[in-house]
């Protein structure tokens, strides 16, 4: 096992790396830029790296500047987390090329995943069903135009090295179709310097379920079931939930073996994510695969007993999966959502400040994996997740009920954050239901608006006496909440000075 490792990411992804690391005995550098300074991530690590300034490709995303740090400290490995430098088949190869282990796949499966036309191709031949379309080397716009017509309408226009939505085109009819290829290669241009595009059938409200994988560098290759992460803002995951409501024996096995196939055909290594669209009559199609580890990882291990980034750390010092398939069992469900400092009133625009107060939610199977404090600023630098909440319980209604809790109990002031939202989703009828698509948040919320009220004259009352006495000892300042949006409504009843209790 690796003697020490360096963490090549921020946030909670980070701490989360380290506590695992720190749990099996192996220490780890942690880098930072200067506005990561007092970060938990910065604090909990053994050593710790100023990368300086703070854009992201100064800092975070410098190959360069990250492998000479590795090379320095004498880490045996670089963890990249998710994000970042995690698909970078650049970075991967500049670990190798200077003996220093990547911790996931090789080089070369990175750059074939990430090339989604050439990754549907191999999905094919290894008999994994692909969304019907087009996905060919010819680029003109004539030639496309024709493949489009012959696969019918509606069609998404895809960016080949795409992401998150970007370079992609819904079209429902013949007459945008050229308009909407030049639009997909422009964009796709921008974001990522290939305007290669491809075709495919749209499939109306479908499930975006997908399958978690290990294999370790000996041929073995096992799943440890599915996650489903319909719910969805601007093509990115804010819900995901283990087991899927949809979700039969029958069904599971079929995608599970598929997903092991997938893997098996690229010759996978590591943690990784095969990924699936599901129609309404349950026939399933390959989308894409995701060569790391996933921010939703923790519903899995939440239900498996299993730890995900534990067997990373084992599989790259080269240690064989004493996992068996047959041996695998899910108990019970999880739900994660994704905490974000934005706006969904607003178009979910990123929100920006000072984190006056944070104080998480505990409780039995009550999980949060944070990389934020009281006092920290959310800058426009990076993500704006703030934060994973993660509930479990012995049924759906339970995890349910615990998840809309534990979002009541969890404070976070100084920035407009996704809270409220999340949780008058979970209390919509059709998710209790699980019928759930990728568009459900486009056909339920659209128009969402929190109920905005101000404060209740006592506490702001009891606020300004905190404020120029918080030091003193006063009674308690009782008063009565009635916006059920409000920050406040879960505590009760606050102590002047101190803690709310």
């Amino acid at each position: 096992m690796f003697k020490k490792i360096l963490v090549a990411n921020r946030g909670e992804i980070a701490v989360r790396i380290i506590k695992a690391c720190q749990e099996i005995g192996i220490k780890t550098v942690a880098i930072y830029s200067k506005v990561d300074k007092a970060a938990p991530h910065v604090q909990l690590a053994d050593e710790t790296i100023n990368l300086g300034d703070p854009t992201p490709v100064e800092s975070y995303l410098n190959i360069p500047k990250i492998i000479k740090i590795a090379q320095d400290i004498g880490a045996e490995a670089i963890h990249p987390g998710y994000g970042f430098l995690a698909e970078n088949p650049d970075f991967a190869q500049s670990c190798n090329d200077v003996n220093v282990k990547f911790i996931g796949p090789s080089p070369k499966v990175i750059s074939l995943m990430g090339d989604k036309i050439a990754a549907k191709k191999t999905m094919e031949k290894a008999m994994v069903p692909v969304i019907p379309g087009y996905h060919g080397v010819e680029q003109d716009n004539a030639a496309l135009v024709k493949e489009g017509k012959k696969i019918g309408f509606p069609l998404l226009v895809k960016a080949a090295a795409g992401g998150g939505g970007k370079g992609m085109r819904l079209v429902r009819s013949e007459n945008l179709l050229e308009e909407s290829i030049e639009g997909a290669k422009r964009e796709s241009k921008s974001a990522f310097g290939d305007d290669t595009v491809f075709l495919e059938k749209y499939l109306d409200k479908p499930r975006h379920i997908e399958f978690q994988i290990l294999a370790d560098e000996h041929g073995n290759v096992i799943h440890l079931f599915e996650r489903e992460c319909s719910i969805q803002r601007r093509h990115q995951k804010i819900i995901e939930e283990t087991p899927s409501p949809v979700m039969t024996p029958q069904l599971r096995e079929k995608m599970g073996n598929a997903a092991v196939a997938a893997a098996k055909a690229v010759g996978y290594t590591n943690a990784g994510t095969v990924e699936f669209m599901v129609d309404g009559d349950l026939n399933f199609y390959f989308m894409e695969m995701n060569t790391r580890l996933q921010v939703e990882h923790p519903i899995t291990e939440m239900t498996t007993g299993i730890d995900l980034v534990k067997w990373q750390l084992r599989i790259a010092s080269g240690m064989k999966l004493s996992l068996k398939q047959k041996d695998l069992t899910q108990r019970g469900h999880a739900i994660e959502c994704r905490i974000y400092a934005e706006d969904p009133s607003n178009g979910f625009l990123p929100s920006i400040g000072t984190l006056e107060k944070v104080e998480a939610p505990t409780g039995p199977n009550i999980r949060d994996d944070s990389g934020i404090y009281s006092g920290m600023k959310v800058t426009p630098y990076y993500d704006p997740m703030l934060a994973k909440l993660i509930a479990y319980a012995e049924n759906r209604e339970e995890s349910i009920n615990k998840m809309i809790w534990a979002l009541s109990h969890y404070v976070v002031m100084g920035v407009t954050t996704n809270i409220s939202f999340l949780k008058t989703l979970l209390k919509h009828q059709e998710f209790i239901k699980g019928n759930i698509t990728t568009h459900f948040i486009d056909d339920y919320f659209k128009d969402w608006t929190v109920t905005k009220k101000g404060l209740p004259i006592d506490a702001i009352i009891a606020l300004a006496v905190y404020d120029s006495i918080h030091s003193k000892k006063q009674e308690i300042v009782r008063y009565k909440e009635t916006d059920p949006h409000s920050p406040w409504k879960h505590v009760g009843r606050w102590r002047v000075g101190g803690k709310g209790v």
